[in-house]
């Protein structure tokens, strides 16, 4: 790997442990789901890392900040097969992300917010499944979006539903839903059925979310559930602070 592809990566991981210095005031760690954004954002002066391993040995590390009330900016980039013993290790593209939370909700009415997505998943798989000559992941980014939050019928159980546009392409209009129920304090059971157009192209994602700190969340999940060996698992951990 290169000297650049270190700095990055070395950049990403110093980042995160420094965030640690600082604990901050506990907040919502409900911004993101698995891959579905709910309408929650960081506040003001406080900064999300998420760190993701996945398919192909590949970590990605996302840093989202509360720039302004109810704003959120943020930036990714991913290292694939950096996990294993591959020699082909790659920094690939970094992606950006942004949020704006436009309403808070109300006793009738969910919280809404609008945003953009730009992570991508399962990079390399043109070569293993032919997939499209032209086409570098599996999943596309998100892309534009609105999403709708709000807890229903029983209390600790919330309901996430939207709409994407995949680079905001009208021909790639996508709908995605989810759910995430604190079974307990330490733990969240998760739900999603994500990128809904057709059947074949949506997917099904299971999770479970353990609070090991008011501010500190482990993720273990199964994306792609049914979809033979496009099915993957994956293990995220996302800390928040304030700056």
């Amino acid at each position: 790997m290169r000297l650049k592809n270190f700095a990055i990566l070395f950049t990403c991981l110093t980042l995160t442990t420094a965030a640690f210095a600082d604990q901050g005031d506990p907040i919502s760690l409900e911004t993101t789901l698995i891959d579905i954004p709910t309408a929650e954002t960081l506040d003001r002066y406080q900064a999300s890392f998420l760190t993701r391993a996945y398919d192909h040995g590949t970590v990605m590390e996302s840093i989202d900040f509360g720039v302004f009330p109810r704003i959120n900016l943020g930036v990714s980039v991913a290292v694939h097969e950096l996990l294993g013993s591959s020699s082909s290790v790659r920094v690939l593209n970094p992606d950006f992300q942004a949020k704006w939370k436009i309403y808070d909700g109300s006793l009738y009415l969910p919280a809404i917010a609008i945003g953009y997505d730009g992570r991508r998943y399962g990079y390399g798989y043109d070569q293993k499944r032919n997939y499209t000559k032209t086409k570098d992941y599996l999943d596309d980014r998100k892309g534009g979006y609105v999403t709708f939050s709000r807890e229903i019928i029983v209390p600790g159980l919330n309901a996430n539903a939207g709409v994407n546009l995949s680079d905001f392409d009208f021909d790639d209009l996508y709908m995605f839903t989810g759910l995430f129920y604190h079974i307990a304090e330490q733990a969240s059971l998760i739900a999603e059925w994500d990128n809904i157009r057709n059947i074949r192209d949506s997917r099904l994602n299971l999770g479970v979310r353990f609070y090991l700190h008011p501010s500190l969340a482990l993720d273990g999940a199964v994306r792609r559930i049914g979809r033979g060996d496009e099915s993957e698992r994956v293990l995220q951990i996302r800390y928040v602070t304030n700056f």
